[in-house]
């Protein structure tokens, strides 16, 4: 009896050890995934959905066939492989028909060509890609009302987060202070327990809260330290992107006393249900990601928001639409749920769209009308502008300036880079107390490992009245935002500016032979950098949003799709933040943080959705597409044409006249989005039929990936019902078809185009009038009039006689062969 617990122990650790030396792997395996299975196997009746149809998970036929596909993987695995040699993570069984296994590369090759196996594919990560948002959007004025007042908005709705969690406690997630959450049969997720607290992460606002780490773990990765082996977000972001998307509305923000705003979600009286796939150090895995789609729409939510995607084009697989991240989307929309993703953060540069396929919502990032600034005042009266959520220094006085450099204890410190202020225990108190410290902006701040609050935390300790932080070298790409700190403070960002500050402080300092300062002269004020100010020049195409064309391939052949499909704000937006999140170090503690990122922008859109979802029940994922798109605006605040943030030759920021490859349709609109007068509707055949015509695809990687034959043909890729038109290599001529479903009252519709002068467009018929929910098909005729070597941009407009708009970007580029 006492020999076996010992021998048990011992195979047990040499099979971690065999399963350690492997990869993770995602497998998919002949048959049909649970959406899809139409009968054929004894005993099991069918349970493919309609497209746009949810899952009724809870029929008896359901959970049989479900156990039936994890008993053939696990027979699969049985059979090729020695106990103990491998470790099944996942069984994927709703949207997927396979599983995701930690196996060496030997066994991977042998699964490959194993009977039954249709792909084994590496595993890869993937990584994370508001107080005034709401107002800029006209949601409390032109779309809550609508629906019963923000108390209603989004009533019912459940929105999914694949993200890094939650930090359920916080205001913006609480449900004590609002109308009871009543029960929501339509949903059936679970709510996790939390291992320290043994509290439950739902309250009624939060109506699911699971973690999907099994991936993670097996790569050696996890640390439940840090991590946390529940559904608490260890990072910030996932709270901050729930938070865009279903906040509470009015909730105070308060940064170091002051309050600089109240919160609110898009849609502050929707549901929230957590899938944690991602953590703090090392983002996420596909295998767990997948496993929280599925699980989530398995739960049925309604809407899907990914602030997530790849690193890259997955060189996995040939085709970018029909990777296993995107081809399990492609399930989740045939079941009903509208995806919301980010379209990445690798701009202003061409092709770094992450987000490519046309049944998903991707979201490119935008800034809004909101500017934070701030000022300098020198004793020479110059005015130095720069940035800082920061307290003004006392009215009517100015204060000595004090180079950190120059108030060291032991000039021999130089190597820890003092000038930065991240170490106040190197510098003299007596002489910085009563001043403004100077300092430096070293490049330890564009790597993360110094931190604007540090700087602040600094000058604190040591009493100083507050701080300037000068950037003094430029790094190409460095994206400076306004930090909320608790003393005045500026970051000077421009490098000439900062110039001019340095020597006046050198001027008008005196110092011995050696160098060491005699007397500090030079003299300084910092402004109030707490009160935003509100231009018109908005909303304008973040740098960093990830851009078009998008691409079919991992060599970057250009996709006859328009990517990203739409803008919202992602750029300084206030939201919920973990005070466990360590993801951004200005942070670090705070219950809210002001971030940017596509991440932002994407719950933006996954929040308005619930709106329009909420008003339109019945209506499919795209349907919503298209109510969002048609109705978005491609001019600002001012009138003028959109404009996108670019690099110009110095590697300084400027404006340059936006393109849809930059916003897609244009910037969200959401009133309009309530009532687009058309739609242009697709479901799953017509996503096979684009994905059957497009050049390049294997008709059986398509099978292999969806469970269906290329019977089904649109003729060319650009035919897809969607609400663009995209032909990436047109010769000659080209007429695509469009099909229109009217959602309003009885309407005539006069339809327009305009393109540039490369191309001629011309559309037929000129004019249509339809009865409520009839559809109507009309074409577009491009030809080339002249080969530029660019895309031309365009447009066609559908405007109604009850005085809607319904406009689709159209973009092509001619070739004479």
């Amino acid at each position: 009896m006492g020999a076996a617990p010992i021998t048990f122990v011992i195979f047990m650790v040499s099979s971690l050890l065999i399963v350690a030396k492997g990869e993770i792997y995602i497998v998919t395996v002949e048959g049909q995934p649970v959406i899809s299975y139409t009968g054929g196997i004894d005993g099991f009746a069918a349970t493919a959905v309609e497209s746009d149809e949810e899952i009724d998970v809870t029929s008896e036929l359901v959970t049989s066939y479900q156990h039936h596909l994890e008993q053939k993987h696990d027979m699969l695995l049985g059979t090729l492989f020695d106990r103990g040699t491998y470790q099944k993570l996942y069984s994927y069984k709703h949207l997927l028909n396979g599983f995701s296994v930690h196996i060496s590369p030997a066994q991977a090759e042998a699964l490959r060509h194993a009977p039954g196996v249709k792909s084994v594919h590496q595993d890869w990560k993937v990584r994370r890609l508001t107080t005034h948002t709401p107002q800029f959007l006209g949601l409390p004025t032109g779309v809550w009302p609508t629906g019963g007042g923000f108390d209603k908005a989004g009533e019912d709705i459940v929105i999914g987060f694949v993200d890094s969690g939650i930090f359920p406690r916080h205001p913006s997630f609480g449900s004590h202070n609002t109308e009871p959450f009543g029960p929501l049969p339509k949903y059936r997720g679970k709510c996790e327990v939390d291992p320290n607290t043994k509290k439950e992460f739902c309250n009624g606002k939060i109506i699911g809260a699971q973690h999907f780490a099994k991936a993670a773990i097996a790569a050696g990765v996890f640390n439940p330290i840090v991590d946390f082996a529940s559904p608490l977000d260890g990072d910030g972001h996932g709270s901050h992107t729930a938070a865009i998307a279903a906040g509470n509305n009015g909730i105070p923000v308060r940064m170091h006393g002051y309050e600089v705003g109240k919160a609110s979600g898009m849609a502050p009286r929707a549901r929230i249900a957590v899938y944690k796939a991602l953590y703090r150090l090392f983002g996420g895995f596909v295998s767990d990601v997948v496993a929280a789609i599925e699980q989530a729409v398995h739960d049925g939510v309604d809407i899907l928001n990914l602030s997530v995607g790849p690193n890259g084009p997955p060189a996995t697989t040939k085709t970018t639409f029909l990777n296993p991240f995107d081809a399990v989307l492609l399930s989740a929309v045939k079941a009903g749920v509208f995806v919301a993703q980010a379209a990445g953060n690798g701009g202003p540069f061409s092709k770094t769209v992450l987000s490519y396929s046309p049944w998903i919502t991707s979201v490119a990032a935008a800034v809004d009308d909101r500017r934070y600034k701030n000022h300098l005042t020198l004793g020479n009266k110059k005015m130095i502008p720069g940035i800082c959520l920061s307290p003004a220094t006392h009215a009517g006085r100015t204060f000595t300036l004090v180079a950190a450099n120059d108030v060291l204890l032991d000039p021999s410190v130089v190597k820890y880079s003092p000038s930065d202020c991240q170490k106040p225990e190197l510098l003299n108190k007596n002489m910085v107390e009563g001043n403004i410290l100077l300092c430096g902006y070293s490049f330890n701040f564009v790597v993360g490992t110094a931190s604007i609050k540090k700087v602040s935390e600094t000058a604190k300790s040591l009493g100083a009245i507050g701080f300037v932080l000068a950037v003094e070298n430029a790094s190409p790409g460095t994206k400076y935002d306004p930090v909320p700190v608790g003393v005045p403070g500026i970051l000077i960002t421009d490098v000439g500016k900062s110039t001019e500050l340095i020597d006046y402080y050198n001027i008008s300092t005196t110092r011995d032979w050696t160098g060491r300062v005699r007397s500090f002269k030079a003299i300084g004020s910092i402004g109030d950098g707490l009160r935003p100010i509100l231009h018109k020049s908005a909303p304008q195409v973040a740098l960093f949003s990830g851009r078009g064309p998008n691409i079919k391939d991992y060599s970057f052949q250009e996709a006859d799709l328009l990517k990203p499909d739409i803008l919202a704000p992602g750029s300084l937006i206030w939201a919920a933040w973990s005070p466990n999140g360590t993801d951004e170090a200005n942070y670090i503690g705070a219950g809210f943080a002001m971030i940017s990122g596509t991440s932002m922008a994407a719950p933006h859109i996954a929040g308005i959705a619930a709106l329009v979802k909420q008003k339109h029940f019945q209506w499919s994922p795209a349907a919503i597409k298209s109510a969002l798109m048609t109705t978005s605006t491609i001019l600002d605040r001012a009138m003028r044409p959109l404009q996108a943030q670019q690099y110009s030759g110095s590697e300084t920021v400027s404006l340059v006249p936006a393109t849809p490859f930059d916003y897609g349709s244009g910037h969200v609109n959401p009133r309009a989005a309530l009532d687009p007068g058309l739609i242009f509707d697709a479901g799953y055949q017509d996503y096979l039929g684009f994905l059957c015509t497009t050049p390049g695809i294997d008709s059986r990687e398509i099978r292999n990936s969806t469970n269906s034959p290329c019977n089904y043909t649109i003729g060319h890729p650009s035919n897809l019902n969607s609400p663009s038109i995209t032909i990436s290599h047109l010769v000659k001529t080209r007429t695509v078809t469009r099909t229109v479903t009217n959602v309003a009252k009885k309407e005539t519709y006069v339809i327009t185009a305009r393109m540039a002068p490369a191309m001629s467009i011309h559309t037929n018929p000129s004019a249509i009038t339809l009865k409520p929910g009839a559809s109507r098909k009309f074409s577009v005729t491009l030809t080339v009039r002249s080969v530029t070597g660019a895309y031309s941009f365009g447009e066609v407009l559908l405007k109604g006689s009850r005085g809607h708009k319904v406009r689709i970007p159209v973009v092509a580029m001619g070739y004479d062969r």
